[in-house]
């Protein structure tokens, strides 16, 4: 989990579950991946793609690819993207999502891994 910090022109110091950007000209969303990975928490990782879908999006639509990695070793955030991280339990983050503020395409995104992970509609 993470909170973006206030000085940012999007989602301002809200949280987030997510870390990525946009795909450059000519590369794979799992190259896109493995580089927002390495920029925004100094990870070096081979990122496993999941699903992507059309996000409706909270400026714009967008295609939004999402991969999961398992992340072994230290984490470094940059400073400029995320202002504060921690590693919360799926209880704790549920708990999270009452009380704070998150990104909406985030949680967008979050429901439907959920669903394809429970075959359900799960709740976030």
């Amino acid at each position: 989990m993470h909170r973006r910090p206030q000085n940012v022109s999007r989602f301002p110091g809200q949280y987030n579950w997510l870390v990525g950007g946009a795909v450059d000209v000519g590369e794979s969303y799992e190259e896109a991946a493995a580089r927002e990975l390495a920029e925004e928490l100094g990870v070096s990782a081979s990122p496993q793609f999941v699903f992507k879908y059309l996000c409706r999006g909270a400026i714009s639509p967008y295609w939004l690819g999402l991969h999961e990695v398992v992340i072994e070793g230290e984490v470094v955030v940059d400073p400029s993207e995320i202002a504060w991280h921690e590693w919360l339990t799926p209880q704790e983050f549920l708990e999270a999502r009452q009380r704070w503020s998150f990104v909406e395409d985030g949680v967008d995104a979050l429901r439907l891994y959920l669903q394809r992970q429970q075959g359900t509609a799960g709740t976030v």
